[in-house]
C-alpha cells in the first residue's frame, strides 16, 4: 500500500511541475510529511531527488524545443548549489515544528502572491514580457544581454532558491518563476523551462549531498521519483492547450489550503 501511495504522490507532483514550473517542489514535502508521516528533514532529500529527475527531463525537453535559456539556468543553478548545503545543514539543526510553521507561511505567501500580483497575464494566454526588466533580450541576437546588474540579480535569485531548496527540500521554482517574471522580459514558456533547468541543477546537487551524508531514504525516493517523471511527461502533452492563468489560480488555492493545514498542524502535534 505504501508503494502505491508513494508512486501516486510522485505522479501528482510531476503533473504540477509540468503545468506550473513552480508547484511540484513546494507541494512535494507536505505530501510526504502528511501521507508517509516523515519529518521535513527526512522528506526534503526525497523531494529533491524527485525534482532532480523530473525537472531534468523537463529541461531536456525544453532544450530540444529551444525554449530553455540554458546560460541563465546554469548561472542561477550554480549559485544555488553554493548555498544549498547551508540549507541542508540547518534543516537538521532546527526542530520539525518551526520548519513546518515556516513552510506553511511560505505556502500561504506564495498563494497570495499568485492572486494579488498575477504573475501570469489576465488574458490567460502568454503574458506580456516585462519591457522594463533588468535582464533584457537582445532584439538582434534573441539572447539575454549580460549586463552587470542582470548578472548580479540572477546570481542572487539562485542563492536564495538554493538555500530554501536545502532547508525545506523544495526545488526553488516558487522563487525562480516570479523572479524571472519580474527581472527578465522572457515569455512564459521560457520562464517555466528555465525554472525546470535551475531546479534540476540545484536538486541534483542537494540530493547528491544528502545521499552521501546518508540522509536519503533511497527506496522511497526511487518510487516517488518514477511517479514524478511519469506525471511530468503526461502534463507536457497537454499543458499547451490549458489556460495558464486558470492553472495558477487553482494551484494558488490548493497551496493556500495546504499552507493553512501545515500551520494548524504545527501548533498542535506534528
Amino acid at each position: 500500500m505504501e508503494m502505491i501511495t508513494t508512486s501516486s504522490l510522485g505522479l501528482f507532483i510531476g503533473l504540477l511541475m509540468g503545468l506550473t514550473g513552480a508547484g511540484g517542489g513546494i507541494v512535494a514535502v507536505p505530501a510526504l510529511v502528511y501521507f508517509l508521516h516523515l519529518s521535513i528533514a527526512e522528506a526534503g532529500p526525497i523531494a529533491l531527488m524527485a525534482i532532480a529527475s523530473s525537472a531534468g527531463i523537463g529541461a531536456l525537453i525544453a532544450y530540444r524545443n529551444k525554449t530553455l535559456r540554458y546560460k541563465a539556468a546554469l548561472l542561477i543553478g550554480l549559485a544555488g548549489l553554493t548555498t544549498a548545503p547551508f540549507g541542508l545543514w540547518l534543516a537538521h539543526q532546527v526542530p520539525n515544528r518551526p520548519l513546518a510553521a515556516l513552510f506553511g507561511l511560505i505556502l500561504i505567501g506564495i498563494s497570495m502572491h499568485f492572486f494579488l500580483k498575477k504573475i501570469f497575464g489576465e488574458d490567460g494566454a502568454k503574458s506580456k514580457p516585462n519591457n522594463n526588466a533588468i535582464c533584457q533580450l537582445n532584439n538582434t541576437t534573441g539572447k539575454l544581454s549580460w549586463t552587470k546588474p542582470c548578472f548580479v540579480t540572477l546570481l542572487s535569485v539562485g542563492a536564495v532558491s538554493g538555500f530554501l531548496s536545502g532547508l525545506l527540500g523544495v526545488g526553488g521554482g516558487f522563487v525562480i518563476v516570479p523572479a524571472l517574471r519580474r527581472y527578465t522580459n522572457l515569455e512564459t514558456n521560457s520562464i517555466i523551462s528555465a525554472s525546470l533547468g535551475v531546479m534540476a541543477i540545484i536538486a541534483i546537487g542537494s540530493a547528491g549531498i544528502s545521499a552521501f551524508a546518508g540522509t536519503l531514504n533511497l527506496p522511497i525516493a526511487i518510487l516517488f521519483s518514477v511517479g514524478a517523471i511519469i506525471g511530468l511527461l503526461i502534463s507536457r502533452q497537454f499543458s499547451q492547450n490549458l489556460n495558464p492563468l486558470r492553472i495558477q489560480q487553482i494551484f494558488a488555492s490548493f497551496t493556500f489550503l495546504v499552507g493553512m493545514y501545515m500551520l494548524y498542524k504545527s501548533f498542535l502535534n506534528i
